[in-house]
């Protein structure tokens, strides 16, 4: 199995492209304070998965995927935060929301199999 074939890494790269396109059409005071924080938490969710998939060890690997799992959290606080002070529609963050949740449900299961004999 790829990286690429990995559904959680497809999913969190979805993810950072949708806060990335919000993000960028904020005025400079929101991204600098809020925008800043909201892209790079997101950004992170795939960057970790990546990184734990690169080790060799599961244990070590399952260190970087408990990393994405706090970097899902701290998004959803980041999306919380601009849906509460008007950057965000209602559409959008119960969309988003919503699919961090799943993602966090997914990731959790991803992290139950490492290291199980199939």
């Amino acid at each position: 199995m790829n990286l690429n074939d990995l559904k959680i890494y497809q999913i969190s790269l979805e993810l950072g492209e949708e806060v990335w396109k919000i993000v960028e059409k904020w005025n400079y005071f929101e991204k600098k304070t809020v925008g800043d924080q909201f892209v790079r938490s997101t950004d992170s969710i795939a960057a970790n998965i990546a990184e734990g998939y690169g080790r060799y060890h599961f244990k070590e690997s399952k260190h970087f995927y408990y990393y994405a799992r706090g970097s899902i959290y701290e998004t959803i606080t980041w999306l919380k935060k601009s849906h509460t002070r008007g950057l965000i529609k209602d559409a959008e963050y119960n969309k988003m929301n919503s699919d961090l949740q799943n993602l966090a449900i997914k990731l959790n299961r991803f992290i139950n199999s490492v290291g199980k004999v199939r």
